[in-house]
This record gives structure tokens, sequence and C-alpha cells, in this order.
């Protein structure tokens, strides 16, 4: 297994779910002689509208930013003013129906931070959104996001639960439950006043965000499902086990760059534990040796301007998968394509871990890093081509 599994395993469950800001602290202490904005020359070829990067700080919920990024950049696309939606406001409501879940599977499931693309449009279509200024989930003496504490208490309050000590569950757990998520996050205002017009978070979604849930899909790829049929999404943070269609790897660059070249972006899930994936570089690609067999000079030049990949198979990808080596840590925000100095492409993503990276708060991400570690996508269907569409039948009116 990799070190920074192994260093998971190691911390224990303190840190279980927080690879996302673990990451990004084992990046920033990493020193480098490489800047990448050195090194590389990108051509942008496709920009698509974004809102600023920010920063998720000391919580994992990169899928929240990330996927509300996504619905700011949707409400763009469609000639609409974009609105900072409130992270914090998806995330809150997840954790109520995350821990619903949790006891009735009697604490047989993934606890935490974490979660999936797929969440906040769930949360959209069921609770509705908020902007972020009017919910912060700042409620508990700091100014940025810090969950260490607040994920601890809520996973003791629900063991407790679980363990049943009255022989049956009371009536108020639930609301002891809603009670410390609203002294840490803030309770949740039946309604608002935006722009001098009062709404509620279901009508704020309806008249000012103005998406249909129904018109997102989420892709996947597995060699152990049939193709171009929805499978269950096999990761410890699906706590709702939401299902994806499969579709083959080359599929998800297809259907990336279809969804790029005619203006939607898309929400992107991944694994980013690799040592190949720097973020203080802004760069992930995949070299053609494994870390573990390179040199040490190969493992000081690795960002030092384009290197030859390796060539991916969908074998390759499920093995990985399979044995840990891909895991689903991290969402981000897919904006636009470049190439670099020798025509190579890459996926311009954009993050969560503020702007402290040699391009500002993105990556440059090559299509084959994101065959081999993608574990989902998500966009609006119109953004998938047509033949695919077709063989999944995605143009049908849904419920």
């Amino acid at each position: 297994m990799k070190k920074l599994t192994l260093l998971l395993v190691a911390l224990g469950p303190v840190l279980a779910f927080g690879q996302d800001n673990l990451i990004l602290k084992l990046e920033a202490n990493k020193k480098t002689d490489t800047n990448s904005d050195k090194k590389y020359i990108f051509s942008k070829m496709v920009n698509l509208e974004n809102t600023s990067v920010k920063n998720q700080a000391s919580s994992g919920t990169c899928w929240s930013y990330s996927t509300n990024s996504f619905l700011e950049s949707e409400m763009m696309r469609m000639g609409k003013t974009p609105v900072q939606l409130a992270q914090l406001y998806s995330a809150r409501r997840v954790y109520e129906e995350k821990a619903t879940n949790y006891v009735r599977m009697h604490g047989a499931v993934a606890w935490g931070d974490g979660g999936e693309c797929h969440d906040v449009l769930n949360m959209y279509a069921k609770y509705g959104a908020m902007p972020q200024s009017v919910y912060t989930g700042l409620h508990y003496g700091t100014d940025k996001n810090k969950f260490s504490e607040f994920q601890a208490m809520l996973k003791a309050m629900l063991d407790v639960v679980v363990a049943n000590h009255n022989g049956k569950l009371t009536t108020s757990w639930r609301t002891a439950y809603d009670a410390v998520l609203d002294a840490y996050l803030g309770p949740v205002p039946e309604t608002f006043t935006w722009e001098h017009k009062k709404y509620t978070p279901q009508s704020f979604a309806r008249e000012v965000v103005g998406i249909h849930p129904e018109d997102y899909v989420e892709f996947g790829s597995m060699t152990t499902s049939p193709y171009y049929k929805q499978t269950t999404f096999m990761v410890p943070d699906n706590w709702s086990y939401e299902k994806v269609y499969n579709v083959k790897m080359n599929d998800l660059t297809d259907i990336i760059d279809n969804a790029v070249n005619n203006g939607y972006t898309v929400a992107w899930a991944t694994d980013v534990s690799e040592k190949y994936f720097s973020w203080k570089n802004g760069v992930a690609f995949v070299p053609e040796k494994d870390y573990e067999d390179m040199d040490d000079t190969e493992k000081k030049h690795m960002f030092d301007g384009p290197m030859d990949e390796r060539h991916i198979t969908p074998e390759m990808r499920q093995k990985a998968f399979d044995n840990y080596e891909t895991t689903d840590d991290h969402g981000m925000h897919i904006v636009g394509m470049a190439k670099d100095q020798i025509g190579r492409q890459y996926y311009i993503v954009k993050n969560s871990w503020g702007d402290k990276n040699d391009y500002k708060g993105y990556i440059y991400v090559s299509k084959a890093y994101v065959k081999y570690k993608t574990t989902a996508i998500l966009l609006h269907k119109n953004g998938v081509p047509n033949e695919l569409r077709k063989k999944m039948d995605l143009n049908r009116e849904r419920d």
C-alpha cells in the first residue's frame, strides 16, 4: 500500500475522514526547487466561466465545494449572475441524512466529512440552496472551517445511539444530534432576505439558481459491471448507495472533452494521493515509471517539464482501484482545457485549497491521469456526446 495510505492507518480515526486536508498539508510542507510555471508552458484552449477559488480549510468537504462551484458555473452557462452558494448548507443537510443512515445501518457504514458530487444535487433537490453569506457554517469561533472537534463529537454521539443502552432507541437522539449541528454550523433559517427579497431555501433554489437536478448525470468506469448501465458506486463515501452510469475508460475523457468544448464544466471525483499529483506545482500526470521505481534524481526532477506518460488501460485502471492504489480522495471542478509546449492536452481544474500554488488555485491534469485516477464525473446530460446519450437513454424525460 502507498505511503499516504499507511500514514492514514497509523494516525487512526482522527484523520481518517480528513484526507483532503492531510494531503494539502503534506504538499504544503514539501520543499522543492521546482516551479512548474517556469518549466511548463500552457496554452489555454478552452477556459469556461467559473467563480473565485475557495478554501475548504480543515474539512473534508471538497465534494461540496467542488459541486457548488460547478453549480455556480452552471448559473453562468445559463446566462445568470452567479451567486456564491453555501457549501456548508449542503454539507449540513448531508450530515443530517447520513446520521439517519448510520443509525439505521447500526453504524456499519463509513462516517465523516466525506461525500460525493451527487450529494450536493440530492440535497439541492430536497432542501434547496442558500447564499454563502446567509449560511457560513462558521458558528464556533473560527474564520475558517476546522472540523476535527465537530466531527468527533457527531461520531461519538451516534455511536452511543447505535450502542442502544436503553434497549430501544429513544425519541430524542435526533433532537440532540441536530442541536450539535446548530451549535457548530448554526441553525438553518426558515427564511432569509437576499437582495431585498425574502426566500426560503427551496424558493431560492428555484427562482435564483434555477437548475433542474434531474438533468444531471454521473459516470464511473469499472470493468466489473456491464457498460452503459447503472451500477452502485462502490466507494466508502457513497453513504447513500447512489448508482452511476458505467462507461468505458476512454468514454470518460470523451465525455469531458465534449462537455468542455460545448460550454459545460464538469464536477470531478478522483484520487490525489499519488506523488505525481502535485498541488504545489499545479500539475498532475502519470510518469512512465512508478514513483517507487525512480531514482532520487528522477524523483527530484519529476516536474521539470513534460515527460513521457504511461499508456493507461482499463485493466490497469481496475487493478489500481481494486488494490486501493486508487482511492476516492478528493472532488474538484474541471473548467477548461489547455496544451503544453509539446502539444499534450490537459484539463484545467479548479481546486478548493485556496490559491497558494503555482497557478493560483488551479491545476493542470493530463488526460492519462484522468483516465487512470477518476472515480466519478458529474455533469449536465446535454454535455454528453449524443451517441452515448442514446446508448444510455439519457434523452428521455425524467421524473
